[in-house]
């Protein structure tokens, strides 16, 4: 998977994707609900490096397989939705096969 700049793509995308839900849904709430504000500074860091790395990722294989700019746009947009990562993945794999 990782051997193709698609493939590094769709692995990045996920591992942001689930930070970005894991920020959300687990350490937000942490940090209201029970006082625990390390849970969003770390997971918060660890969210924003991933985000860093996957517009390298989106960039990389935007320029090797010539996306569109709406189809650039989108992959941007996804990473910006909760879950969003998970359904361009669905769409890039069944557009694969």
């Amino acid at each position: 998977m990782l051997k193709t700049p698609l493939g590094r793509f769709r692995a990045v995308a996920l591992a942001e994707g689930l930070s970005f839900v894991v920020l959300l849904f687990i350490a937000m709430p942490l940090k209201y609900a029970a006082e625990m504000p390390l849970a969003v500074r770390f997971t918060g860091m660890a969210h924003g490096l991933l985000f860093v790395l996957y517009l390298f990722a989106l960039m990389e294989v935007a320029i090797a397989l010539r996306w569109s700019f709406g189809r650039v746009a989108v992959a941007f947009g996804a990473s910006l939705v909760p879950f969003g990562n998970f359904l361009l993945d669905a769409k890039l794999r069944k557009d694969t096969q």
